[in-house]
């Protein structure tokens, strides 16, 4: 096994939250749950996913606030909040709100781009100004100015009773250093460099120069770094599935094997007009899939993971898997667990 360049330096998890129709606040709790033990297994930061008019999460931000209440140390993210769904200005206050609550802790991803379904949506989303709606990069330069404290109004001051700030309240120092965008082409990871962000890279990657996924996962760290402002320290976070299966049992095991046999396919060759290829996912002992990551060429180049855990499974699945990752594959990778505290 060659010897990764570093060692793993942060160890996170993405989670979609799934949920029953008939019970939704179970799965919910289970959700925090997991966050809950991520932190005592000693993950830097936990992820959520966001899902609209689904089953899964349509609120992270909420639930993370309610995960910031029973947390004290572990990163809380978004990967990713499509902001074709949201008011910035709206959403820089509940962001700034949570990561007060939070202590600092909250790591904001977002993306761009048209809602999905956008025309089944439009109607109930943007009713008067669908056709007028900029989804494209301008979105995130509003929520970022926001965030970062930027005026939002020219007033400012007394009126009777109340007084007004020309900034969004509350104003969450450090939390616009905190922001990611969740890429998946060149030019987003061009542009989340040059406008001072984080990066996200995504498990869906446009096939641009390569149709290997390892290799245009690269080129889109290194387009990021090379127009980021702090060049090779810019922080960049690589999104795989992962499925350690040191302590599974045999029906887990096969569960996850049928889980990623099922999806492999699809990994083959570029999809549709985009040319959009999804990364294989990664099923094995804690040193198997270690050796995978070494061989990865995008994984040698960075020292954050936000491993994705499949969408399907069950809270016990996600306590083995979680488990494995925290004292199998990232021991494996060089990584050590925070302390609790």
């Amino acid at each position: 096994m060659p010897l990764p360049s570093q060692p793993l330096r942060k160890l996170g998890f993405l989670t979609i939250g799934l949920f029953d129709e008939a019970d939704p606040r179970a799965g919910h709790e289970s959700t925090l749950k997991i966050i809950e033990l991520g932190e005592r297994l000693g993950f830097d930061s936990a992820w959520l996913r966001h899902r609209h008019l689904q089953y899964g999460i349509s609120s992270p931000v909420a639930v993370l606030a309610a995960a910031s209440q029973r947390t004290t140390r572990i990163e809380l993210g978004t990967a990713v909040i499509p902001l074709g769904w949201e008011n910035p200005l709206r959403l820089a206050e509940d962001l700034a709100t949570v990561d007060l609550l939070s202590g600092g802790r909250l790591n904001p991803g977002v993306s761009v781009g048209p809602p999905m379904h956008f025309d089944q949506v439009k109607d109930a989303l943007y009713p008067d100004t669908a056709d007028a709606e900029d989804f494209g990069y301008g979105r995130v330069s509003r929520l970022l100015d926001f965030v970062r404290g930027k005026p939002a109004t020219d007033f400012s001051g007394v009126e009777g009773f109340e007084v007004f700030s020309d900034r969004v309240q509350p104003h969450a120092a450090g939390l616009g250093s905190r922001l990611w965008y969740g890429g998946g082409s060149l030019r987003s990871a061009r542009w989340a460099g040059e406008h001072g962000m984080n990066f996200l890279t995504s498990s869906v990657v446009k096939a641009e120069e390569s149709e290997d996924f390892a290799e245009i996962q690269l080129s889109h760290v290194r387009a990021f770094r090379a127009a980021h402002p702090d060049g090779e320290r810019a922080r960049v976070s690589q999104g795989l599935v992962v499925i350690p299966t040191d302590s599974a049992t045999p029906g887990q095991r096969a569960k996850y094997e049928a889980y990623a046999a099922k999806r492999t396919p699809r990994t083959a060759t570029p999809h549709g007009p985009a040319r959009m290829m999804f990364a294989p996912d990664l099923v094995g002992t804690s040193a198997e899939i270690a050796e995978r990551l070494y061989a990865h060429a995008a994984f040698r180049e960075i020292d954050e993971v936000a491993f994705a855990l499949p969408f399907t499974f069950e809270h016990a699945d996600y306590v083995q898997i979680l488990t494995d990752l925290a004292t199998g594959l990232g021991p494996a990778l060089g990584w050590r667990p925070s302390a609790q505290g």
